[in-house]
């Protein structure tokens, strides 16, 4: 008996690794890629200088706009700084300032989604309006509105971009949230006398989460895009901070003399930007969820 479970071992892995190679396959080649590409961005954001060894910050004006080359591969700006090392270090800004302002839109529009869900329809009504008002709005001019309350900032720039992103996820949530509300699960569980609050927490709440991983992913790519527009604007980081929109804005000053100042931080955007639609794109059509 010991050596037919012994054995049975290794077969049993070999039948998990095949299932998984299978699955594998079956993921189209362009969500592989943005994956792949999202990867060496958190790596480049964990470990900067694995990557490239200078300083986003040096100058040489000794070699300013000088072209890519084996020493700089992606050229330098016009005061001598090494465009690849402010790209890769620029991703730490662009996508933790994206990511804070995805979490302020979440968090918002998870507490309104669910209370327009599960409240009253007076409560629905009002949120619905709520929603309606937000989306009116192009969500980079709202946020400029926002931050002209504010003021500048990153912290600032992040909580504007955020709230232009609430109709996106109270709606998507709210929807959800009825759905759940009326499945035949959740009223079986009232039937069996589970109460209210043991129902939202066991049923209603998972259920409801579920659609955050896909709204998630594609909001944070446009909320890299609107972070970058402000950026690029003078309302969000301020120079010398190597962020991707504060990169554009340098560099077109010099678009006519030369290129890659300002190309390969707008690479770095639209790439970034694609590789998280991508993979919330297929994550809504294997979930079932919509985004709008």
């Amino acid at each position: 008996m010991s050596d037919i479970s012994v054995s049975s071992a290794p077969a049993a892995s070999g039948l998990r690794a095949t299932i998984g190679l299978r699955r594998l396959s079956r993921v189209p080649a362009s969500v592989l890629l943005a994956a792949a590409f999202l990867a060496v961005l958190a790596f480049a954001i964990a470990l900067p200088s694995a990557i490239t060894p200078y300083d986003p910050l040096l100058s040489d004006v000794a070699h300013a706009m000088q072209p890519p080359d084996a020493a700089h591969w992606l050229g330098t700006d016009r005061i001598g700084r090494d465009v690849l090392a402010r790209v890769v270090y620029g991703a730490r800004y662009s996508l933790l300032i994206g990511l804070a302002s995805m979490l302020v839109s979440l968090l918002i529009g998870l507490v309104t989604g669910l209370s327009a869900g599960l409240g009253t329809r007076l409560v629905d009504e009002s949120a619905s309006r709520v929603f309606d008002v937000l989306s009116a709005f192009p969500p980079v001019l709202l946020s400029l509105f926002v931050v002209a309350f504010l003021g500048q900032g990153i912290v600032n720039i992040a909580v504007a971009v955020g709230i232009a992103g609430i109709p996106k996820f109270g709606r998507v949530l709210r929807a959800q949230t009825l759905v759940v509300r009326r499945a035949d699960y959740v009223t079986q569980a009232v039937i069996f006398g589970l109460s209210r609050r043991e129902v939202f927490w066991r049923h209603v709440l998972p259920n409801v989460l579920a659609a955050v991983p896909v709204i998630a992913t594609i909001d944070i790519g446009s909320a890299i895009i609107a972070v970058s527009g402000l950026s690029f604007l003078g309302l969000g980081p301020q120079p010398p901070t190597p962020e991707w929109g504060v990169m554009l804005a340098e560099g077109r000053d010099v678009l006519r003399v030369a290129w890659w100042p300002s190309v390969f931080p707008g690479l770095a955007i639209t790439l970034t930007v694609i590789a998280f639609t991508t993979i919330g794109k297929h994550l809504s059509r294997i979930y079932g969820v919509r985004t709008r």
